[in-house]
């Protein structure tokens, strides 16, 4: 039984890929740094739950010598009650200061078009449409469903659709941004790492939302300059 409980879990976890966890640029460093400080602040409450319900079943677990012994009562425990009313207040602290350090950071990088863009930014224009996107780079240059980016360079993207709301979402270079008709928003990160990732509309749009998805290429400043001279 052991066995086959060992290996149903092993079939189970084979099936975890979470690109949110593999980070390949500044802003999904930050959400994977939240993700596993609040994980480990959750295991930790797990954890003193666990202990004291098994430190309490063993204390007060009926006995032959105690089953007619009632115990006296016993008065209120001030240091107890406020170390169990304190302790949590600490845990929340310690998970919302770099929380909203870490939202203002991102969402600074979301901005409206009347705000200013870097100089040193590549300007993408992004377009979604049921059900592709279409990516325009500064040059005119225009892909679909294909994405290419410079490495340890910052990019923002321009984003509309033309139709419904769409979330355009890397999980493993960005957060999920509304790309909203007759409005633009704009998404700015640092790619990392190179490789390919997988992009998609994180927002049902219609019958072809779960194909409405595209391919993210980060390759080194010289490889991305020699790609959008070509045709």
């Amino acid at each position: 039984m052991k066995k086959v409980f060992l290996l149903l879990t092993l079939v189970l976890l084979s099936g975890c890929n979470l690109r949110v966890l593999d980070p390949a640029s500044d802003s999904a460093e930050k959400i994977t740094d939240l993700i596993y400080l609040s994980f480990a602040i959750m295991m930790l409450v797990l954890a003193v739950v666990f202990v004291l319900f098994v430190f309490f079943i063993r204390k007060y677990k009926e006995r032959s010598e105690t089953s007619v012994y009632i115990p006296k009562e016993k008065k209120e425990n001030k240091w107890l009650e406020v170390t169990w009313t304190v302790i949590p207040f600490l845990l929340l602290a310690i998970l919302a200061v770099p929380t909203v350090k870490a939202t203002y950071d991102i969402t600074s990088k979301m901005s409206g078009p009347g705000q200013s863009v870097s100089k040193e930014a590549r300007i993408i224009d992004v377009e979604a449409k049921q059900f592709r996107w279409e990516f325009t780079y500064e040059n005119g240059k225009t892909t679909l469903n294909e994405l290419v980016l410079p490495k340890d360079q910052k990019v923002t993207f321009h984003l509309t659709s033309t139709d419904v709301i769409h979330s355009f979402w890397i999980p493993s270079l960005a957060g999920k941004v509304d790309v909203r008709p007759n409005k633009e928003n704009r998404l700015s990160f640092v790619p990392r790492v190179t490789g390919d990732f997988q992009g998609k509309c994180a927002e049902f749009c219609g019958t072809g939302h779960a194909n409405m998805r595209f391919e993210t290429k980060v390759v080194t400043q010289e490889e991305f300059e020699n790609w959008l001279a070509t045709e």
